[in-house]
């Protein structure tokens, strides 16, 4: 599992929401668009980067829909994201700009708060002092342990999907960069940050109380009671809505637009940016495309 991929499980499934508009929505997890320009139909899909093994499941007609489709694409291309030399002249983009440091963000007790933190999940503090505060929280959280993922004690959709797309000889593409990923860090305040951080580290066990309620709604494909389920969370990151999801959303449409015009594709992001006002189902009908929900 890509490190710069945590961010999106820490934004979409610890806090960030969308007010939900009126419309409500099927039950489905999976949905395919049709119309304008497209021969053949395109698929929609909303993961949850993480889930317990035993909780992963695949909706009916999700398999089908996929081996119909040219082209993989995900909020990243995966297809690297093992290789430490595709990484590393990014490295630098993880780390606070002049020489900030955790120490000067945080007060004393903030400080060991997130220091014994860090020593509990074995990553010595010596060698995090710089890292953005938001980046060091998505790695350091438990569902992100890479262990996790080797001992098959969790699953990610998108490796999933990833690994059917390389077993089918698909092509996988990403909506987006890692270095535009990573840039979503610096718009946000590193002061911010680091609350959200403090914050994050102190509620670890009601975190995952909650990643768990999230996890049987997100079986159950309610996308509407999801969001209402997200909306319940911290406050703390809904001024930057905007630039964390809905500029995101609306960014893809013309990528969606331009492949879906080149052959049937397979989208697979993240079940929050699916629903509310500006979410891809609505964004895409508002163009005039048909979006269905292709039942349980």
């Amino acid at each position: 599992m890509s490190r710069f991929n945590c961010l999106l499980l820490f934004l979409q499934f610890l806090g960030v929401s969308q007010a939900y508009a009126q419309d409500s929505l099927a039950s489905s997890l999976l949905w395919k668009i049709s119309g304008q320009d497209i021969a053949e139909p395109s698929y929609l899909f909303g993961t949850i980067h993480i889930i317990p093994a035993e909780d992963y499941f695949l909706p009916k007609g999700t398999v089908e829909s996929f081996k119909n489709s040219k082209t993989l694409f995900m909020e990243l291309d995966l297809s690297g994201a093992g290789d430490f030399e595709n990484m590393l002249p990014i490295m630098d983009k993880i780390f606070m700009e002049n020489d900030t440091t955790l120490a000067d963000l945080l007060t004393p007790e903030e400080y060991m708060t997130v220091s014994e933190y860090m020593e509990q999940m074995g990553l010595p503090m010596m060698f995090f002092e710089k890292m953005k505060p938001m980046f060091l929280s998505a790695m350091a959280s438990p569902e992100m342990n890479p262990a996790n993922l080797q001992n098959g004690s969790v699953k990610s959709y998108e490796m999933e999907f990833a690994e059917m797309a390389k077993s089918q000889n698909k092509n996988l593409k990403g909506l987006e960069t890692v270095e535009f990923q990573l840039s979503l860090f610096d718009q946000i305040p590193y002061a911010t940050q680091a609350k959200l951080m403090v914050d994050a580290f102190k509620a670890t066990d009601k975190q995952t109380g909650e990643l768990d309620k999230l996890v049987e709604i997100y079986k159950s494909q309610n996308l509407n009671l999801l969001q209402s389920a997200i909306e319940e969370g911290d406050d703390g990151l809904r001024p930057y809505m905007a630039i964390l999801l809905n500029n995101r959303n609306r960014s893809w449409i013309p990528v969606m637009q331009k492949n879906m015009a080149q052959g049937s594709c397979f989208f697979a992001v993240g079940a929050g940016h699916l629903g509310g006002p500006n979410g891809i189902i609505k964004l895409l009908k508002e163009l005039n495309y048909k979006v269905e929900p292709i039942a349980q």
